[in-house]
């Protein structure tokens, strides 16, 4: 079944207006909606814009204040008014990749929009490793698990339970190993949406091992996450875009700024001096601890042997399966360190 759309006041945008202000009107929509139509003042479409097209933006340096006709999609798919069954196949045949169909009339001015009834996340499932011992975090978690540590007045697991089921994610396995007693008996009370099992690390297996203790691999897609990672990804967007680009694995990737307090030297070759950059501040994309693996990456983790996530992602990539980023503009905090569950706690008052 599908829904057309009719009002599009929110859904149209000028081509003059800045990806920023483009992405925070795709923030706010519902899964599904999550796109905008660039068209004229006519309301001749010029082009499509979804947040995986923002966020391939962000990844070519596309400055955020730039107009949007810089990232949008000018090679669109769009249907035409009176062809209702030809529309629906269109929709049908581009499938997950595509959640709307623009419908035009003759002079190419949009009419309305074609959605599937329902928005579809996929049929992914979740894996969140929440077996650590979080030694950095010291005394804090000699008697307590990392992923039961409080921010706000909530553990930090159910802050990301809580995001997975919003998300519409409601088959959650969580690895466990250290005082793993306190996540079952947090799990075991808790009113969950969906069906959340616990795998039980008989030995550490690292931050990706867990993914050969599965017992089948019958799903589209694993959301692989660390259990201390507190962040306000739309994971929809991220399902979406991974599924869209047909990657083995998309790792979801921050910023991440260094800020050098010395002039920093620049030379040539024979040490000749060139020119000081003072104080400079570099920023680097940094692996977010969220990732999204598919069957057959998932199917190349060793059974019974510690694997870290950038192990895996190195043994698909030498297998020649395609790697992807996507980059998050949200909010996101690894709650790995003293100082970074203060400033989740400061965050979440």
């Amino acid at each position: 079944m599908t829904i057309s759309l009719t009002d599009l006041a929110n859904f149209l945008t000028g081509p003059e207006t800045s990806i920023m202000d483009v992405m925070r009107l795709i923030n706010r929509r519902e899964a599904g909606h999550q796109f905008q139509i660039v068209a004229d003042e006519d309301r001749r479409v010029l082009g499509t814009v979804t947040d995986g097209d923002i966020r391939r933006a962000i990844l070519r340096e596309i400055a955020l204040d730039a107009p949007i006709s810089k990232c949008m999609q000018k090679d669109f798919k769009a249907g035409r008014i009176g062809d209702d069954a030809d529309n629906r196949q269109q929709l049908q045949a581009v499938g997950s990749h595509v959640s709307f169909l623009p419908i035009l009339d003759d002079s190419g001015a949009i009419d309305s929009v074609l959605i599937p009834a329902e928005a579809e996340l996929h049929a992914v499932r979740a894996l969140v490793m929440a077996g650590g011992f979080g030694k950095r975090l010291a005394e804090r978690t000699h008697t307590t698990p990392k992923p039961m540590l409080p921010v706000g007045d909530r553990p930090i697991l159910a802050h990301v339970l809580d995001r997975l089921e919003a998300a519409g994610i409601v088959d959650i396995r969580i690895a466990v190993h250290y005082l793993s007693e306190h996540i079952e008996r947090f799990v075991d009370g808790r009113d969950s949406m969906g069906k959340i099992g616990l795998i039980h690390e008989e030995q550490p297996l690292g931050t990706v091992g867990a993914v050969g203790l599965l017992s089948d691999f019958d799903f589209p897609g694993l959301l692989v996450l660390n259990g201390d990672v507190m962040t306000s990804l739309d994971y929809r967007s991220f399902v979406s875009f991974h599924m869209s680009q047909d990657y083995a694995a998309t790792m979801a990737v921050a910023q991440h700024e260094v800020r050098i307090p010395y002039g920093v030297i620049d030379y040539t070759s024979d040490g000749g001096f060139e020119r000081i950059n003072e104080k400079p501040t570099l920023t680097h994309l940094v692996s977010a601890g969220i990732n999204i693996l598919s069957p057959e990456i998932c199917r190349l983790v060793p059974d019974n042997r510690a694997v870290d996530m950038p192990e895996l992602i190195a043994m698909g990539k030498q297998a020649g399966m395609p790697i992807g980023l996507f980059p998050i503009h949200e909010y996101w905090t690894d709650v790995g360190r003293p100082e970074d569950l203060a400033k989740a706690n400061d965050d979440h008052r």
